[in-house]
């Protein structure tokens, strides 16, 4: 009797420290889950104050860069030009038509030796905010600065675009580095594309703004210059109030120990920034694949930048068209880049980003085909043109975002994104270049907009030759089902 007591005693203690140890596992996995839901929203926040920063740089993009300042600056440049149709900026004779595109040139030349320091400063602190959120305002203060453009004032025009631009290319080298903390990979084609999606709404929406103030500018008792100073002016003040929900929202992280930003203090010095940029380049020489895209890279998305930079002085100095004309043509491609870019987005999950990225640039070489026979005074030719550019414009440089960040090794995301960036604005000087130089040679924009043809053929040769899944892999990271 008591043996069948004490087995049965033994029998329910046993009983109870199996309850307790599936009680323990349970509380571990509910644990374990409500850490991993806490993570994900984290996540997610992030995600939706990283989109917001496209929503507010977008507008320089479009509004200043595309639309406005390369017409108003040319103006201003005639106005001060000689007899000749020539401006003496430093005491070098420039046709005045010219200026804008050298400008342009001038400023991504500059940012080539400011990204080298913030992002390897980026990378060695781990406080990427502080240095995003200098480089955010300084740009929106320079931008918002244009207002005071007017008259002959020329060089205080290419002065604000210079700092502006290069501002611009700093901020986004330290706002793309964030993509492969903030995303999973499997998640980066469709967070990048809609980080575009915001960014072309918002251009959008602000150009509804510009073109109601600036078509109706009588009405509003200003002149025509006052408004178009009003519509630069109000793209920075847009910029700095948009850019502070990413900077409420994005958090640092710190360096991790065997990577480039775990170093000592040493790094915050110039020659700090230029060692890091020769230690990531040397370091890209182990990842020959990733350098090879961002060759290609290069190549294509200079021909890009120069179509956006450029089009509005060669839809108004070639063209002859009015600039309201040109607003509703860029307000075209801003709505349908939105659906470009999540459309592209949806191709790359069915076909891969390369070979959509590849599909986009045989359509870009068929747009600056098209615009070099493009008739004069055809408004609606042009927004055709307008049409089929927005189509593949957001898409394109999403998706080339969003494949690089697969081919970056882990924990040197701001210094490669850095390198990224030379090559999405740091280097892309080289077209606006050509394009300026082909007017100043031959005084005809048609012959500097058929050279851009080469950028996109030669980029398409060389991104096809690039085997991203084995690139991936070489990186050190997870190669997502569809690349």
């Amino acid at each position: 009797m008591s043996a069948q007591t004490t087995d049965g005693a033994e029998a329910g203690s046993d009983d109870e420290s199996a309850r307790a140890a599936g009680a323990a596992r349970a509380a571990r996995a509910a644990g374990a889950a409500g850490a991993a839901g806490a993570a994900t929203a984290s996540r997610r926040r992030e995600q939706r104050g990283w989109y917001f920063y496209d929503f507010a740089c977008s507008v320089y993009s479009t509004s200043v860069l595309t639309v406005f300042l390369g017409p108003y600056l040319t103006a201003v440049a005639k106005a001060a030009a000689d007899t000749e149709g020539f401006v003496h900026p430093l005491g070098i004779p420039v046709r005045a038509g010219s200026l804008f595109a050298y400008a342009v040139s001038a400023s991504l030349v500059v940012a080539v030796f400011a990204m080298p320091l913030a992002s390897a400063t980026a990378d060695r602190t781990g406080r990427k905010k502080p240095l995003f959120a200098f480089s955010a305002y300084l740009g929106a203060a320079a931008t918002t600065g244009m207002f005071f453009l007017e008259g002959d004032r020329y060089l205080l025009g290419a002065f604000l675009l210079i700092v502006a631009n290069a501002a611009f290319a700093v901020a986004m080298a330290l706002y793309n580095a964030y993509l492969p903390q903030i995303a999973a990979p499997e998640e980066r084609d469709a967070v990048s594309s809609r980080g575009w999606a915001f960014g072309y709404t918002s251009g959008a929406l602000v150009l509804v703004l510009n073109l109601v103030l600036y078509s109706g500018h009588e009405s509003f008792g200003l002149t025509e210059g006052a408004a178009v100073r009003i519509c630069l002016a109000s793209a920075g003040l847009w910029w700095g109030l948009f850019a502070l929900v990413p900077l409420r929202r994005l958090r640092d992280r710190q360096a991790e120990p065997g990577t480039s930003g775990a170093s000592g203090g040493k790094g915050h010095t110039v020659d700090g920034g230029w060692r890091q940029l020769i230690a990531t380049l040397k370091d890209m020489r182990r990842h020959p694949l990733t350098l090879s895209f961002l060759v290609a890279y290069l190549i294509y998305n200079d021909g890009i930048q120069t179509v956006i930079s450029q089009a509005s002085i060669y839809g108004s100095e070639e063209l002859g068209l009015e600039q309201s004309t040109l607003i509703t043509a860029v307000l075209l491609v801003q709505v349908l880049a939105v659906a470009g870019a999540l459309g592209m987005g949806r191709l790359a999950r069915t076909y891969g980003a390369k070979r959509t990225i590849l599909g986009s640039l045989a359509v870009w070489t068929l747009i600056l085909a098209a615009g070099y026979f493009l008739p004069a005074g055809a408004p609606v030719a042009f927004f055709c043109l307008a049409g089929a550019i927005g189509l593949v414009l957001g898409g394109s440089q999403a998706l080339s975002r969003s494949l690089y960040s697969h081919l970056i090794p882990h924990g040197k995301e701001a210094e490669y994104f850095a390198a990224y960036e030379m090559s999405d604005r740091g280097l892309s000087w080289l077209g606006p270049l050509v394009f300026g130089l082909g007017y100043q040679l031959t005084g005809s924009y048609r012959d500097a907009i058929i050279s851009l043809v080469v950028f996109f053929a030669v980029g398409f040769v060389l991104l096809a030759r690039v085997p991203v899944r084995r690139a991936v892999e070489a990186a050190g990271n997870p190669v997502p089902e569809r690349i």
